[in-house]
């Protein structure tokens, strides 16, 4: 068996495909509204969105339980209307949400590939360098041999 030759560092970097950067490759990627549904995931699971729907819910009950009787627009014990929206709220926010983990999700996906690529990468490197190494070493024994001969 012949042992197997050690890359060259030109043959290395032949084989070296340029860099890239994932954030950017994704983001290329994204139609307006991907973008949409991105943006809409990152804020709503936020507190600031949190206190938003309170407020919002604090407001509209306190409104039409405490407000005057001829200005309220869905008065207590009633609520279908803030019912009615709130469900129409999940009911959008669900399906966005989702959409927004997926793009999130093959985005994750990109960026393990490209750290595959680089592990791969420095797989071989480190292969070669310790070929390199046991070549070395063989040769610093040859010569130890013939110095010892002498």
């Amino acid at each position: 068996m012949e042992p197997h030759k050690p890359k060259s560092l030109n043959e290395l970097k032949a084989l070296r495909k340029p860099i890239r950067n994932t954030n950017v490759v994704t983001k290329q990627k994204l139609s307006l509204l991907d973008k949409l549904a991105l943006w809409i995931t990152k804020n709503v699971g936020t507190m600031g969105f949190f206190f938003f729907i309170f407020i919002w819910t604090a407001g509209w009950l306190t409104w039409n339980a405490l407000g005057p009787r001829e200005v309220r627009f869905d008065p207590y014990p009633a609520f279908v209307l803030w019912l009615f929206i709130s469900n129409m709220i999940q009911i959008f926010l669900m399906p966005l949400i989702m959409i927004g983990q997926n793009l999130q999700s093959d985005h994750a996906e990109v960026r393990a590939e490209a750290d595959f690529e680089v592990n791969t990468k420095a797989e071989l490197e480190i292969e070669t360098i310790l070929m390199h190494l046991e070549n070395q070493n063989r040769i610093i024994m040859e010569i130890l041999k013939r110095l010892e001969k002498n």
